[in-house]
């Protein structure tokens, strides 16, 4: 079973479109790692996706260098960001992330990058919500003051 590394905007999103119990009918594995889950997501949140089945992950004093050393380097990313991007580079995981500099870090490496739209594509392929309820989801995320989804423009020449 794939492991799956998340930043929070992903999780944030998916509770938006109340998605959440959905995401762990996948079959992958999905995992924090433990300053972001402290920093950013301690509480009924994440009291509730350690229940659902969210790993919290301490990186290696390699991890924290390699951590260290990006966030040095890309003072735009978060601590919480550089330590996803670590354990998802070192342990070869995919990261899910719908942070621009993050995706562009994972890319500029080759490391293995997903987003938001691609877990509705998984559990719309694999039959694990009804579509009616991830349009509904879907909904709600894009209309949501903070969303992060990608959008085009119309242009009008």
């Amino acid at each position: 079973m794939a492991v799956l590394v998340s930043d929070t905007s992903v999780l944030i999103d998916l509770e938006r479109g109340a998605l959440l119990e959905d995401l762990f009918r996948l079959p992958f594995e999905f995992a924090v790692p433990d300053l972001l889950f402290v920093r950013e997501l301690a509480g009924d949140l994440g009291d509730r996706l350690t229940a659902l089945g969210l790993r919290v992950e301490e990186l290696s004093p390699a991890e924290l260098t390699r951590a260290t050393t990006v966030r040095r380097q890309r003072a735009h990313l978060s601590t919480p960001d550089t330590f996803a991007f670590a354990i998802a580079e070192s342990r070869q995981w995919t990261l899910l992330t719908g942070d621009g500099g993050l995706r562009e870090l994972a890319t500029s490496v080759g490391l293995q990058m997903h987003g938001v739209l691609w877990i509705f594509d998984q559990l719309a392929d694999g039959n694990h919500c009804e579509l009616s309820r991830l349009h509904t989801g879907l909904t709600a995320i894009s209309t949501h003051p903070r969303c992060r989804l990608p959008t085009t423009e119309v242009r009008r020449d």
